[in-house]
């Protein structure tokens, strides 16, 4: 059950080209947006789609695979696991941020 506690699978398509950083330590970084949708009947009894942005963190051989194979509009299902970080931006100011560290990746669709 420990495995369960803190876990995140979502299904959908890339946002953009994943960004790739090499760090000094040669570790390598993919960072990348995931957009989900979900549709529903609103009371009035029209279709609406509600889309949610993601932003997915993946490392070292996940990194590599998501930078030679993904692209904007790829679908894939991510499973990771949800953290929440904090930086100060170009002007000082505190910002807070919500990503899906990714330990799997599934590429779907056609290519």
């Amino acid at each position: 059950m420990n495995a369960l506690k803190n876990r995140v699978q979502l299904i959908g398509n890339l946002g953009g080209k994943p960004e790739l950083i090499i760090l000094d330590s040669g570790k390598k970084l993919a960072k990348f947006s995931v957009a989900t949708n979900e549709t529903y009947k609103n009371s009035v009894g029209e279709k609406v789609t509600d889309t949610q942005w993601h932003n997915i963190v993946a490392w070292n051989k996940t990194a590599e695979i998501i930078e030679n194979y993904l692209d904007k509009g790829s679908e894939v299902m991510i499973e990771g696991k949800l953290t929440s970080r904090s930086y100060e931006n170009e002007s000082g100011e505190k910002r807070y941020i919500t990503e899906v560290i990714c330990n799997e990746i599934l590429m779907l669709g056609n290519k």
